[in-house]
């Protein structure tokens, strides 16, 4: 039985407004993320979820929110989907850890796939705690349409080990924009890309990482 399962990327959030690398650092949306949250959950509404969930972090579940109380649904959190542990990259901004930890930075911005903050998770062992946190909600959730409210990384990571692109081809995928939506489906054990980075609902809202993320 197919599960579908759309991937939420937080609206823009403080650190997206100063190009900082937050990982695991817990700061809220900016106003403009608050508004692209809104407009997402009318999109999001039309596709009758039947359950939410979302990273525990504040920019993840702020959100979900709009969309929870249009669908009247509540929010289920979980610290397993949470971006990816920055190390000592936490709250840097980025240009600060390009010129502070150059050989870790190049590989993050030229292969990403195999890459990992300094002292922090790799991207690859951030890919097996999300995988194992989306098999289990599919597992939940045969046969529905679930939402799942994250970030970035995770969602580039899962899109292109699921689309075939594997860890050596995650540097051509695109990062996905704030509050855009990631459709996959679950079905026989396996997740199917169908699409990637939805963001058209947002119109002249639409926000995207700077080109040295």
């Amino acid at each position: 039985m197919q599960t579908n399962i759309y991937l939420v990327r937080h609206g823009q959030s403080e650190g997206n407004l100063t190009h900082a690398f937050l990982g695991h650092t817990d700061l809220p949306l900016t106003a403009l993320g608050h508004t692209q949250a809104e407009v997402a959950s009318e999109y999001l509404c039309t596709l009758s979820p039947d359950r939410i969930y979302s990273s525990d972090l504040l920019r993840a579940y702020q959100t979900a929110e709009p969309t929870a109380k249009k669908c009247n649904l509540t929010i289920e959190t979980s610290e397993d989907l949470r971006e990816i542990f920055a190390g000592q990259w936490e709250a840097l901004t980025f240009s600060t850890i390009e010129s502070d930890f150059q050989e870790d930075y190049r590989v993050w911005h030229e292969d990403i796939g195999f890459a990992r903050p300094t002292d922090g998770e790799s991207v690859q062992e951030l890919f097996a705690r999300i995988h194992d946190a989306l098999v289990s909600i599919a597992k939940e959730n045969e046969g529905k349409t679930v939402m799942i409210f994250l970030h970035a990384t995770p969602i580039r990571s899962f899109s292109a080990i699921h689309s075939g692109l594997g860890f050596e081809g995650m540097k051509n995928l695109p990062w996905a924009t704030n509050a855009s939506v990631t459709h996959l489906v679950y079905e026989g054990d396996t997740f199917s890309l169908l699409e990637y980075g939805r963001d058209d609902y947002l119109g002249s809202l639409s926000t995207k990482l700077p080109k040295n993320v």
